[in-house]
């Protein structure tokens, strides 16, 4: 669990990200778990992109995608959400979370 200022320090990392991931009408497939799996253990913060997703479904498709990835969603703001997991090797985490 992440306290709230380590949420705000992530969304402060994010605002300079480009969105890695696009997720469609089609809604979570098997490739693109596979590649949030990749994108999370690489960099741990990841941006997604919502392309053609009513306002309404945005919320569940986060918790979705986060079930899906096991990781937090740390933020969402119109048509992005950001998603952070913490690398399980200590040698390899890429953000430094604030105490």
């Amino acid at each position: 669990p992440l306290t709230g200022a380590q949420k705000s320090f992530l969304r402060g990392l994010g605002q300079t990200l480009e969105p890695a991931l696009k997720l469609g009408k089609g809604g979570l497939t098997p490739a693109f778990n596979i590649e949030l799996q990749k994108l999370l253990r690489a960099r741990e913060l990841v941006k997604l992109r919502f392309l053609g997703v009513e306002r309404a479904d945005r919320a569940a498709l986060c918790a979705e995608v986060a079930d899906a990835g096991r990781c937090v969603c740390v933020g969402a703001v119109g048509h992005t959400a950001l998603f952070y997991r913490q690398n399980p090797e200590p040698g390899e985490r890429r953000v430094e979370l604030p105490a």
